[in-house]
């Protein structure tokens, strides 16, 4: 009987391909849903802030109490993998680099510690999102962006894009599986191509010529990358109807202390561009910066009312080792960090109820999930819809014109 391998997946959609990768890689082994199952849990784990450091370990000393066997691999390999490997809490430990070998690693008597190096190019394909509705796409990996405060491109190396016949040859046999909805995913997606002549808006366009192909999502890009090829797709009816940019921040001060490309005039203008558009858009956001002042804090807020933002992805601001923000002073007490992010979130949570009310046009819902014969999917702008059926919806697209907005959701009955 083969042995039974659980993937516990932390952190963002780049991940998500990742153990899909390594779920297609094993030959020997049969992939679980179900952790109680397992003899053998792979973390894929996210070093992005210290929560998420923390969250890995807390994990892997609750795997271990259980008496399975661990490995690590993920970005959190990179910077905690050899204390968690020099404290036996795992099996071992290997980087993104060396995944498609997870069936060999796996096998291994020995302990190891195989962390690769951060210049490979992604060449799997895939055929089949275990669990998944959607489809996630890896199209490039690593990021030529050097953010004060971010660790990401040392632990994911610089921009470099996967090769294109793949990446439409991937996306050809995942729709011919069912799979009509697809979600674009990198370390800096928006970068795609960069230094080849391709771009991610002529991507997408090839796409969907795909056969089956019906919605196409793109992770976060930066503001600079919505550039005039990106603009001429914004009317295209497979196109996402959301958009997440990244700006991390609306004061040009504390832009500046990030060492960040975009500034908040060219935002605004943007922004306003792609609301009178009819998009919803998301961005990330880091609270409590060093340096984030009040007076500092107070400009920002008023600059996001100009933003129309109706989602949101903050953190609090997490000293990464290694990064230029870490030594930076004065640092901002936590208690006040906490005070803006609710600040922050009842915000960007007020417009997102403004902006469902106002919407006019169906709602098209890929249902992803079903409990109690509540039916759970998202929208075209990327809003959480609960639909209630006697008819089985599971994995099926369904068109809405007709619901209620709540708080937190758009709730329909069929």
């Amino acid at each position: 009987m083969k042995q039974k391998v659980y993937f516990k997946t932390f952190g963002c959609r780049t991940n998500v391909f990742d153990s899909q990768v390594m779920m297609s890689a094993l030959k020997d082994y049969e992939v679980t849903e179900d952790e109680a199952q397992a003899d053998i849990v792979v973390v894929n784990s996210c070093t992005v802030t210290n929560g998420a450091d923390v969250s890995v370990r807390g994990y892997i000393n609750q795997i271990e109490r259980q008496a399975k066997k661990v490995f690590l691999t993920g970005c959190g390999a990179h910077t905690k993998g050899e204390s968690l490997f020099g404290a036996a809490k795992v099996h071992g430990v290997f980087g993104q680099s060396e995944k498609m070998k997870i069936n060999t690693l796996l096998s291994s008597e020995n302990r190891f510690y195989e962390i690769g190096d951060l210049n490979y190019i992604d060449d799997a394909i895939v055929d089949e999102f275990v669990g998944k509705s959607r489809a996630f796409i890896k199209i490039q990996e690593g990021c030529n962006f050097r953010c004060s405060y971010c660790i990401i491109p040392f632990v994911r190396g610089d921009a470099r894009s996967m090769d294109e016949t793949k990446i439409l040859e991937q996306v050809s046999r995942l729709a011919g599986n069912g799979f009509g909805e697809f979600v674009l995913t990198g370390t800096n997606v928006g970068s795609y191509g960069q230094g080849e002549g391709k771009n991610i808006a002529s991507l997408m366009q090839k796409m969907s010529l795909i056969r089956g192909v019906r919605r196409i999502r793109v992770g976060s890009l930066e503001p600079i990358q919505i550039n005039e090829a990106f603009r001429e797709i914004l009317d295209e009816p497979w196109l996402e109807r959301h958009l997440h940019i990244a700006i991390q921040h609306s004061s040009d001060a504390m832009l500046r202390i990030m060492n960040r490309r975009n500034r908040h005039d060219t935002d605004r203008e943007l922004f306003g561009m792609l609301h009178a558009k009819g998009f919803a858009l998301g961005t990330d956001f880091i609270v409590g910066h060093p340096g984030e002042t009040d007076a500092l804090w107070g400009e920002a807020m008023g600059n996001l009312n100009h933003l129309h933002l109706t989602h949101i992805h903050p953190f609090t601001f997490s000293k990464r080792d290694g990064t230029p923000s870490a030594t930076m002073k004065p640092e901002v007490n936590g208690i006040v960090a906490s005070e803006r992010m609710k600040e922050l979130t009842a915000s960007i949570e007020a417009n997102n109820l403004a902006f469902r009310h106002q919407v006019k046009v169906p709602l098209e819902v890929l249902v992803e999930s079903e409990s109690d014969g509540i039916y759970s999917g998202y929208d075209q702008f990327y809003n959480k819809v609960e639909i209630e059926s006697d008819e089985d919806l599971s994995g099926n697209w369904v068109t809405l014109e007709h619901y209620e907005v709540h708080n937190e959701h758009n709730m329909a009955k069929l």
